[in-house]
């Protein structure tokens, strides 16, 4: 299993970015924040609230210096048609990572073998390709995109303050914590 401060599995894959079929790795994000979001399939009811939600928020995440990557075990092909036919996928900017050899799936834990898909997780990995968050649903409850730029926030703030604490429920112009220490004041 990976682990939070442990490093994130590389990976080359194809994807489908901005109306073509490529080849993305890990690595070619180094220096950049990475959302890697895992999804159970195309062409689902849950799915598309999630990556349209993203979709509308990729501008705040790009802000950050933050690139998000979604990840289905569907084909490009698969990503490309749902792509076409959907006017809240059509949204999406970011890279829709093709994960049908479940290589990417299994080495990041979120494949459900039996079903062949990805449980919904979301990894948090900073720029020196360290995993600093990620959690796990169940494939029925959606995610929430502000709260992922919250948590973005907060590890962006940790890493550039690394003696500083985020609280439950931090955003940024609350106050930190200094471990060891009381409030340390407002940022």
């Amino acid at each position: 299993m990976v682990n939070v401060n442990e490093k994130a599995p590389d990976f080359t894959e194809d994807a489908f970015v901005n109306g073509e079929i490529k080849k993305i790795s890990l690595p070619d994000y180094k220096g950049k924040w990475i959302v890697l979001f895992f999804y159970p399939a195309d062409f689902t009811f849950v799915c598309p609230t999630e990556l349209g939600e993203l979709a509308d928020n990729y501008e705040k995440f790009k802000e950050f210096g933050a690139e998000i990557i979604s990840v289905s075990t569907d084909t490009v092909y698969v990503h490309k048609a749902w792509h076409d036919d959907s006017p809240t996928i059509k949204k999406i900017k970011f890279p829709m990572l093709a994960d049908p050899a479940q290589r990417v799936t299994k080495a990041y834990w979120t494949l459900i073998e039996e079903e062949g898909v990805s449980l919904r997780a979301t990894y948090i990995i900073d720029p020196d390709g360290v995993i600093k968050a990620f959690e796990f649903h169940d494939n029925s409850i959606g995610r929430s995109a502000k709260e992922l730029i919250r948590k973005l926030e907060a590890a962006k703030y940790v890493r550039e303050h690394g003696d500083n604490a985020c609280p439950a429920s931090w955003e940024p112009g609350k106050e930190v914590l200094k471990p060891g220490l009381d409030l340390v004041g407002k940022i």
